[in-house]
């Protein structure tokens, strides 16, 4: 055995674990807690999302590699008081998840099933996933460059609700709303626990990240 092929299954065992353990973070991880109250009274005008000109962009992880694509918003709006936000409500239409990393017809769609299947989000069953806002608090931290809000709210999924808050950048200029975030969810904490390391063992590389990115992409008018 040699000192280049020992250094070479050091780096790849060494990689293995980093994964695993769950040190490979992003550094965008939502912090999660229970279902926040949101108040039915929001003051101040509603700015309807054009769902043709928003973007929900996802992205898988795994040992071997990574996935990513698209799910569509069903509707959603903003209400804004005073040149801020306030509130808003969102749908996301799940049986519209697609991938657009896979160029083999065959491997796409079965990875798109799958996706839709029980195993993940099971869109036969729940075909529609929500967020609510509860909060914004206004931001300003160094270490998030461009992001000027706090968003708090209530996030859906397989009829699992748990509150999350994130960074995002929102303006609005001559009447139109634009909303920008980056972030990932422990999709475990919403029952889809598929190749998961925390639930099953000796996955080896079918192992699947528990953190799901979300990239948003929101304009309203």
């Amino acid at each position: 055995m040699t000192k280049y092929f020992i250094f070479t299954a050091f780096i790849a065992v060494t990689a293995f674990a980093f994964i695993a353990s769950g040190c490979g973070k992003s550094g965008k991880e939502v912090k999660t807690s229970e279902k926040q109250s949101a108040s039915d009274n929001k003051t101040g005008k509603v700015m309807t999302v054009d769902i043709e000109k928003s973007t929900v962009n996802w992205l898988g992880k795994k040992v071997t590699g990574q996935h990513d694509g698209t799910i569509k918003l069903a509707k959603g709006e903003f209400t804004v008081d005073n040149g801020k936000v306030t509130g808003g409500k969102f749908e996301m239409d799940m049986n519209s998840i697609v991938n657009v990393d896979l160029t083999d017809a065959a491997l796409n769609a079965k990875l798109t099933g799958h996706l839709k299947s029980d195993d993940f989000f099971g869109t036969a069953k729940f075909p529609v996933s929500k967020f609510e806002i509860t909060k914004v608090d206004a931001l300003n931290d160094p270490n998030k460059p461009g992001m000027n809000s706090t968003i708090t709210g209530n996030l859906t999924i397989k009829d699992i609700t748990k509150s999350i808050s994130f960074p995002a950048e929102i303006r609005i200029e001559n009447g139109v709303l634009n909303a920008k975030a980056d972030f990932d969810i422990d999709r475990t904490e919403w029952n889809v626990k598929y190749g998961s390391g925390k639930f099953f063992e000796n996955l080896g590389d079918k192992m699947i990240s528990d953190n799901f990115n979300l990239k948003l992409s929101l304009t309203a008018k």
